[in-house]
């Protein structure tokens, strides 16, 4: 078994064991990715990262640490590092339902729920569609809230992120039994909303014409769910005696977040949920190279996402990113602290090989990456 595959050191991003007697590492690298959207989750991503990087430079330290902004993966790196990870059936994005996992650590009484389990693009079937853009909801999300509190929850994190639905979080709230009973239910409970999108719920910036299209939606389709959004902003707002619509994050996960603040809540940095519980500013304090990726590396990587975070901590460590695509030219780069980026799509020759075949890709890419690594140090 490699030194990387133990399930201490990749479930807990703890320090690899001891290296055999004689053999010094190289390098403290820490690996850091966030999900490959629906192709690879970031437990996976590091792994990946991992494999491939042994291989070019097998001195190297490494420490596996996968992160999540929130999105797809926010429970599956959570659950690597505290709580207990339980399961709830829920309604899914669209009729039928699904199992929905969830964290709750009974010795501080928070709860931590992910959008994505149960109203997600990945589990709606197949590919989105005009039809699901108007007909997915977040009433799962409204259940597994409901798990948590009635697990005796008093802080509840819900991470938001990759959401087939534009519902404005009206399933959530139905599924709590609706605007006033779920202000009397949350009463007391601290509600965050753990994302680093910061859209509004409305306008051109808004839940329907920057993520609709994403989710299915043509030009007529962002026109209905805007007004539908409009119309709930108004009943959200007269509930909860406060303006929401404006607010950065409101617009998560097809304005989730709107709901989400409008019954009490508070938005935090998804990032910085996962750093907080994974020790990232130690593991970042402590190496020489970080490796990090993502999806799609471009402009909006730059603000508020895992990669920036590393990044804007990494005063010592170098700082190198593996994504499915980069679009960011090398003088973005340079001015965001990140020594080098590699796409998996110009390794593998193709975007659909990069998506078939993400693990295996990234693994060839990390290993490419640190040869020319140990080359450059002239350690070939």
């Amino acid at each position: 078994m490699s030194r990387h595959s133990t399930r201490a050191s990749v479930l807990s991003s703890r320090r690899h064991p001891p290296y055999p007697l004689g053999v010094t590492p190289d390098l403290r690298v820490l690996i850091a990715p966030d999900c490959y959207g629906d192709s690879l989750t970031a437990v996976d991503a590091a792994e990946a990262i991992a494999t491939g990087w042994q291989r070019a430079r097998p001195g190297d330290q490494l420490t596996l640490a996968p992160q999540s902004d929130g999105g797809p993966g926010f429970v599956d790196v959570l659950a690597t590092r505290l709580g207990e990870r339980r399961s709830a059936r829920v309604s899914g994005p669209l009729a039928a339902e699904v199992t929905a996992d969830w964290v709750f650590d009974p010795d501080s009484s928070i709860a931590y729920v992910e959008c994505a389990q149960a109203c997600g693009l990945a589990i709606l079937g197949g590919p989105p569609t005009v039809r699901t853009a108007v007909d997915a909801h977040s009433r799962g999300v409204g259940q597994l809230v409901d798990a948590a509190l009635t697990a005796g929850a008093t802080r509840v994190v819900v991470g938001l992120g990759g959401s087939a639905c534009t519902d404005g979080g009206r399933g959530l709230v139905d599924a709590l039994g609706g605007l006033d009973a779920a202000v009397a239910r949350l009463a007391g409970v601290d509600l965050v909303a753990a994302t680093d999108v910061e859209h509004p719920l409305l306008g051109p910036r808004g839940a329907a014409h920057v993520f609709g299209p994403q989710k299915g939606a043509d030009p007529a389709t962002v026109d209905l769910l805007e007004e539908r959004l409009t119309a709930w902003a108004d009943t959200l707002e007269a509930a909860a005696g406060r303006a929401v619509r404006d607010l950065p994050g409101a617009g998560a996960a097809g304005g989730l977040g709107a709901a989400l603040l409008a019954l009490g809540g508070r938005r935090e940095s998804g990032a910085a949920v996962i750093a907080e519980h994974t020790n990232l500013s130690g593991d970042v304090a402590s190496s020489d190279v970080i490796v990090t990726g993502e999806g799609r590396f471009d402009d909006q990587s730059l603000h508020g996402k895992v990669v920036s975070a590393l990044a804007s901590g990494a005063e010592h460590a170098q700082v190198l990113v593996l994504a499915g695509q980069v679009t960011l030219a090398a003088d973005a780069l340079a001015g965001a602290g990140i020594a080098a980026a590699h796409s998996i799509t110009d390794y593998a020759g193709s975007i659909q090989l990069a998506m078939d075949d993400a693990a295996r890709q990234l693994t060839g890419l990390a290993e490419q990456t640190a040869s020319r690594w140990a080359a450059a140090e002239g350690r070939e």
